[in-house]
């Protein structure tokens, strides 16, 4: 029998603890960027890595202020966080050169946000056969590289 090791992983299932406060509004206002594994920050939004991703380069569109859903926004806002959107896809078709993306909002708890107060948009990389059956029988999803080698190749790719 083959094993898949995900090491990185137990922190995510044994973990009890909750955090303190929003974890975007922390991220903003650090000036630790690989800490919190920012990408980009923009005039009104900014990008980071999915602490718990889906795919590799599993990256988040986040609006600079709290708000929970796209009718709080103002025009500007809106605008910077698709344009954000925009620009975690050609990061990641640069970076990983996916063949697909799924791209997404859940707005309120019952929708499936997991921080349901602070809005987000997941931008999802995705590959031809990157689902097996882990996901259905395991219930675990398999990725193939670490957070912080995902976020060194895509922020060579701003960078460079």
């Amino acid at each position: 029998m083959d094993r898949l090791w995900t090491p990185w992983r137990m922190e995510y299932i044994v973990d009890d603890k909750k955090e303190e406060g929003c974890v975007f509004c922390a991220a903003f206002e650090s000036k630790e960027d690989a800490k919190n594994t920012v990408l980009v920050r923009r005039e009104k939004s900014f990008l980071v890595l999915n602490r718990y991703p889906y795919s590799n380069g599993h990256l988040l569109a986040v609006p600079n202020r709290h708000v929970s859903g796209l009718i709080d926004l103002d025009h500007e806002e809106l605008l910077d966080l698709f344009l954000g959107v925009r620009e975690a896809q050609c990061i990641c078709q640069k970076a990983l050169n996916p063949h697909g993306f799924n791209i997404g909002i859940n707005i309120g708890a019952v929708a499936g946000a997991g921080l349901p107060g602070h809005l987000h948009v997941h931008i999802v990389p995705r590959w031809q056969g990157d689902s097996n059956f882990m996901p259905v029988v395991g219930k675990t999803k398999v990725l193939p590289e670490t957070l912080a080698s995902s976020y060194k190749k895509l922020l060579q790719k701003i960078s460079g």
